[in-house]
């Protein structure tokens, strides 16, 4: 993971995701997930560029089963874009970085 890409699990997924005063983007991962690993660089990237305006970070489904459960996740990668703690838009599969960056610019 990058310098800035936080690691949400599930012990820290409410303090870390719920309660930011920021918005925050969630990446749904998996180790065994291939196209999960193609995005790993554009999130690492978007994590350093929105650095001070969002949190970026992953929540590995294996490692906080609860966590994706509890968010119905079904298909990796997902992203979940949270804002005051609720769920404003979810993405499924390998999107680009421009799509994805214009979703957070639209929470900040």
């Amino acid at each position: 993971m990058g310098d800035f890409t936080k690691d949400f699990t599930d012990s820290n997924f409410d303090e870390e995701v719920i309660k930011s005063e920021q918005p925050v983007l969630v990446d749904f991962w998996a180790e065994w997930c291939g196209p999960c690993k193609q995005l790993t660089p554009t999130i690492d990237a978007l994590a350093e560029e929105y650095n001070g305006k969002a949190k970026i970070g992953k929540v590995n489904v294996d490692n906080s089963p609860s966590t994706a459960a509890g968010y119905g996740i079904r298909s990796i990668p997902s992203l979940l874009f949270f804002k005051d703690g609720k769920v404003q838009q979810q993405m499924v599969g390998t999107n680009p970085k421009e799509e994805i960056a214009k979703i957070l610019d639209s929470l900040l």
